[in-house]
C-alpha cells in the first residue's frame, strides 16, 4: 500500500509503509508509546460508515486525535471522501486535534508539508497478488468492462 497526494494533477507518495487502524483497539491505541517513526510511514484511520443520521444529514461524525503518550511529534490530515479538510502539526504529549472526517491519517511530523485543504489524498491499495495497484477511483460499471474485456481476450 501507499498513501499519495494529488495536488493541482500532481502526484505525490506521502508513505510506503501503511498500517491501518482498523479495529476499535488499534484505533484506540494509535501510535501511543512512540518514540520514532519511518519516515515514509503512515498510520490510516477509515472509520467507513458514519450511520444513518449522519448520512440523513449528509454530514459524517467529529473524529478527534490526541497525543497523549504520543513521544513523537505527528502531522495529521483529516479526509471526507478522499478530500482534506483539515491539516494540523501536532507537538508530542499535549497536541489535540479535532474535525469532520471519514478517514484520518497519521504521518511523521513534517512529512505533509505541501498538503493543502481541498488536495486530495488517497490509499492505493494492493489487490490480492500483491503486485497492482487497485485503483478505488473508478465506478464499478468501469471495473465490471475491464473484467470482461480481459476476460474476453
Amino acid at each position: 500500500m501507499r498513501l499519495v497526494h494529488v495536488a493541482d494533477g500532481t502526484e505525490r507518495t506521502l508513505a510506503t509503509t501503511v498500517d491501518l487502524a482498523d479495529s476499535f483497539v488499534s484505533q484506540t491505541v494509535g501510535l501511543m508509546g512512540q518514540s520514532s517513526l519511518p519516515d515514509d510511514y503512515a498510520l490510516v484511520f477509515e472509520f467507513g460508515d458514519p450511520g444513518y443520521l449522519y448520512r440523513l444529514r449528509d454530514t459524517v461524525p467529529r473524529r478527534a486525535i490526541h497525543m497523549l503518550f504520543v513521544r513523537t511529534g505527528l502531522d495529521v490530515l483529516w479526509l471526507r471522501d478522499d478530500e482534506v479538510v483539515k491539516v494540523a502539526t501536532l507537538s508530542p504529549w499535549t497536541g489535540f486535534g479535532v474535525a469532520k472526517a471519514d478517514t484520518v491519517v497519521e504521518l511523521p511530523a513534517g512529512n505533509a508539508e505541501g498538503v493543502a485543504v481541498g488536495d486530495t489524498v488517497h490509499l492505493e491499495r494492493e489487490d490480492e497478488s500483491g503486485t497492482e495497484p487497485v485503483d478505488e477511483s473508478g465506478t464499478e460499471a468501469e471495473a465490471d468492462e475491464a473484467v470482461d474485456a480481459e476476460t474476453s481476450e
